[in-house]
């Protein structure tokens, strides 16, 4: 179970997620909570946690670049990034967009967003290490409509075909694009790729922590993580009318009394 410590800062996180996304009129909310809870993990929680910018350490990167919110709310949590991101998220001239920017926000490692392109730059940034003798590993952060991308299965068979056991692939299943395209059975497919998969609750810490705390194998790891887009907030939950919709002020007031 999540601790209620825990569970009261991720419900501050997703408070001024909201608060950020209804200043500026931007931003995906529902894609942001439904990979709050991992990234917190990630970045929080491990024992060993990630270092970024760092030659030789672990790195993250999030594919879904849409659910940027998640990943600057984070960084600050972190102590990354100062807690004014909020303030200038989305402006023209601000250094905190829709998508996020590596050469602008510290802490990122990939500028994502075009959806596909984050894991097979994971793969090549893990390969030119292991090239140059660093060890290091490489969490990323893939939404299952990402995996309408061929690029995504192009890299799958090239991670194999490397043996890259320093890959911890993290899917973010929230079936929000099964109405696109059913996957069907992920975890045998990712098992065919020679992966070895666990399949996890997203929203729980002990779950998560436990798939992310045992990596020491011998090939890819792919977590398949379940989750609510929009979790917390009922009227979000799974509903497809609030993928880029911003909250009014008495929306905003509801839904801030239920994430706390």
């Amino acid at each position: 179970m999540n601790n209620e410590l825990d569970d009261r800062r991720i419900g501050l996180l997703k408070t001024k997620i909201m608060r950020a996304a209804m200043n500026s009129k931007e931003g995906h909310i529902p894609s942001a909570f439904s990979i709050l809870d991992i990234l917190y993990c990630l970045y929080i929680l491990l024992p060993k946690k990630i270092e970024i910018n760092s030659k030789g350490t672990d790195f993250f990167v999030l594919s879904k670049g849409h659910a940027s919110l998640a990943l600057y709310a984070i960084l600050e949590e972190a102590q990354f990034i100062s807690p004014t991101w909020a303030a200038t998220f989305g402006d023209f001239s601000s250094d905190y967009g829709g998508h996020p920017d590596m050469k602008k926000v510290a802490g990122v490692t990939a500028s994502t967003g075009s959806l596909g392109h984050g894991l097979p730059f994971a793969i090549g940034k893990l390969l030119a290490r292991r090239a140059l003798g660093i060890k290091s590993k490489a969490y990323c952060l893939i939404g299952d409509g990402e995996l309408n991308e061929g690029s995504n299965w192009e890299s799958l068979l090239l991670a194999s075909h490397h043996n890259l056991s320093e890959l911890i692939l993290i899917i973010d299943s929230n079936k929000s694009g099964d109405r696109a395209l059913n996957l069907g059975n992920l975890e045998s497919k990712l098992v065919s790729f020679d992966f070895e998969v666990r399949s996890i609750n997203g929203h729980s810490h002990q779950d998560i922590l436990k798939s992310l705390s045992d990596t020491d194998i011998q090939k890819p790891l792919a977590v398949i993580a379940h989750t609510i887009k929009g979790y917390g907030v009922k009227d979000m939950e799974n509903n497809p009318a609030w993928h880029h919709a911003i909250p009014s002020e008495t929306q905003y007031l509801k839904f801030a009394g239920e994430l706390s």
